[in-house]
């Protein structure tokens, strides 16, 4: 498998997921409810599919870095400061 193709497909879905990446983050910077449930959203799937992966077989390895820094981002969106900034008490 050559991993040095360009597909515009994949070009344009890596635009797409930049663009809305780019809009949770303006959306967190005004302090929005809704990016709060969205990141708190998309960090609790990623860690499921990185428990999918691991018991289907792979090693931590493979998902140790998606793991440290989802949980760390889903530590901290919880905490108390945080919640009540973004009014999700």
């Amino acid at each position: 498998m050559d991993i040095r193709i360009f597909n515009f497909w994949y070009a344009l879905l890596y635009g797409l997921l930049a663009y809305i990446w780019a809009w949770v983050a303006q959306m967190l910077w005004q302090v929005d409810r809704e990016a709060w449930m969205f990141l708190a959203i998309i960090t609790i799937f990623n860690l499921c599919l990185s428990f999918v992966v691991l018991v289907t077989g792979g090693s931590w390895y493979d998902v140790n870095f998606t793991v440290i820094v989802n949980a760390l981002i889903l530590i901290y969106i919880m905490l108390p400061g945080v919640r009540e900034a973004f009014g999700t008490d």
